[in-house]
């Protein structure tokens, strides 16, 4: 068993699907399945059951995530010696909004206590707009929020990580097998609109794409109403990967399907004030993510 089996196997697990992971560590999806066969040879049961829509865990899966987990956590650590031996002080103050710090900011903020244990780091999640004005009026040092929502010229923006958005259909809709979809088939189906952080303005923009509007049955600020919805078959959306999971809270399977033409990713990113000289504190906080990005991380 080695790191890389444990971490094509993580990716996997929080995907659902071979290609999936592969697309979010950039490498072939042959390389992730060897990798998952070798680790289940050498466990010796059966980590996944493959299905038409993807790989879902067993209860061995299940209970080596766990595990991985806490094996990544301790690589994480022993990584980064160095990193907490700095001894680097002071006080962040962070913008961010309801997306990102739902489904993109815990897990940083985990690893960066562990790796600068010295850092105050303090977290305010508002809209764009309010975001936006603090970060002019200096009241926050840095932002971790949507980069693809920002257009303000008085702010620099670093994308980090730029998220593929998709269908998403119920298990064995009538779309679901489908390798795309166009916007005039979506157009049929109802839809449940996500209205939270501009969902409901980005996705009347790719709308266009399609001869004729969504057939929009509910508008939700939930990303988890929208997700029971949709599993429940009462209608279809198009969100991104990053927050997409497979299960409903009610257990039922969420299946993706890609869209013809592709529709503009949803992006994550640091955004700062133009201009602004970083606080060495700020910069440890810029400097982790530049790094953490630079090679694919789950």
């Amino acid at each position: 068993m080695n790191f890389r089996q444990i971490k094509y196997f993580v990716a996997t697990a929080e995907t659902g699907q071979v290609s999936r992971a592969a697309n979010a560590l950039s490498i072939s999806q042959s390389a992730v399945t060897t990798a998952i066969r070798e680790l289940e040879t050498e466990i010796g049961t059966e980590l996944f059951t493959r299905t038409a829509h993807g790989m879902e865990m067993t209860q061995s899966g299940r209970e080596l995530l766990a595990l991985s987990y806490e094996i990544l956590t301790k690589i994480d650590e022993a990584v980064n010696i160095r990193e907490r031996a700095s001894g680097t002080t002071g006080r962040i103050l962070v913008a961010t909004t309801y997306t990102v710090i739902g489904y993109f900011l815990p897990y940083h903020l985990d690893r960066i206590a562990r790796m600068h244990p010295n850092l105050d780091i303090q977290v305010h999640e508002l809209n764009r707009e309010s975001v936006e004005e603090g970060l002019l009026a200096n009241r926050f040092d840095i932002a971790i929020v949507l980069t693809s929502n920002i257009s303000n010229p008085e702010l620099e923006t670093d994308t980090l990580l730029r998220s593929t958005r998709r269908l998403w259909v119920p298990q064995g809709h009538r779309l679901a097998d489908r390798r795309k979809v166009q916007f005039s088939e979506i157009s049929e189906e109802d839809y449940i609109m996500l209205t939270v952080d501009e969902a409901a303005n980005t996705t009347m923009k790719y709308w266009t794409f399609g001869s004729t509007p969504p057939r929009v049955k509910m508008r939700t600020s939930s990303i988890e109403a929208v997700r029971s919805m949709v599993a429940n078959g009462q209608g279809v959306t198009v969100l991104s990967d990053m927050v997409y999971r497979p299960w409903s809270l009610e257990g039922r399977r969420i299946v993706t399907v890609e869209t013809d033409p592709v529709v503009p990713s949803m992006d994550v990113g640091l955004a700062w004030r133009r201009g602004t000289e970083m606080t060495p504190a700020t910069q440890v906080l810029y400097t982790y993510f530049r790094q953490a990005f630079n090679t694919p991380q789950i």
